[in-house]
């Protein structure tokens, strides 16, 4: 069984920094792709960023390219999201989430398991 859980949420001002992380058990993840996701109220569940395990290979959405990494210890076996600049519009609850076939998927419905979710507020 597959569990993910999400950390490091908290009230920020805008221009300021998070680091999220997502510790990931239950299994060798070198063939899969971990995900963020966020979604705000009232809006559907976006996705942010994703690392393919074994390769590393990582891809970002346009809204959040030069302001958020993604990175990964594959000894502690968790998936960081370092967010710097943030604005209130990043204001959302940021879920982790995992793809065991390991593509390169940008929609929910390409990823098979799921945190609990973890609350970021940006004040302006």
């Amino acid at each position: 069984q597959v569990q993910l859980v999400e950390s490091g949420g908290g009230l920020v001002q805008a221009g300021g920094s998070l680091r999220l992380s997502c510790a990931a058990s239950g299994r060798t993840f070198s063939s899969y792709t971990i995900g963020w996701f966020r979604q705000a109220p009232g809006k559907e569940r976006e996705f942010v960023s994703a690392i393919k395990w074994s390769s590393g290979y990582i891809y970002y959405a346009d809204s959040v390219k030069g302001r958020f990494t993604i990175s990964r210890d594959n000894a502690k076996l968790t998936v960081y999201l370092q967010m710097n600049n943030l604005k209130p519009e990043d204001t959302a609850v940021y879920y982790c989430a995992a793809d065991d076939r390991g593509a390169y998927g940008r929609t929910v419905d390409r990823y098979d398991y799921w945190g609990q979710g973890t609350q970021v507020i940006v004040s302006s």
